[in-house]
């Protein structure tokens, strides 16, 4: 599995594009929690584990397919795709 840290992100729109992903997408906490954000209540869980006190924790994604990981990676980097 391919791992993505996570830079400063919009979770929305994040969230709307692990709903395109086709395979499995875990958020993995330092403490070792791993959660697949494909799973609504995962992501509800996940996202109360990354914001502990108003700080954003330390996590990474894991993407179970290459194509996903290349998706999130573009994402991370360079945001929502403007539609043309």
């Amino acid at each position: 599995m391919a791992t993505i840290e996570l830079h400063d992100v919009e979770v929305q729109e994040f969230l709307s594009e692990i709903d395109k992903c086709e395979g499995d997408v875990f958020l993995v906490t330092d403490e070792g929690d791993r959660l697949n954000l494909k799973s609504k209540l995962c992501q509800l869980i996940g996202l109360t584990k990354l914001i502990e006190g108003g700080k954003i924790s330390n996590a990474h994604i894991e993407c179970q397919k290459p194509e996903d990981e290349s998706k999130l990676f573009r994402f991370n980097i360079f945001g929502k795709k403007t539609e043309e």
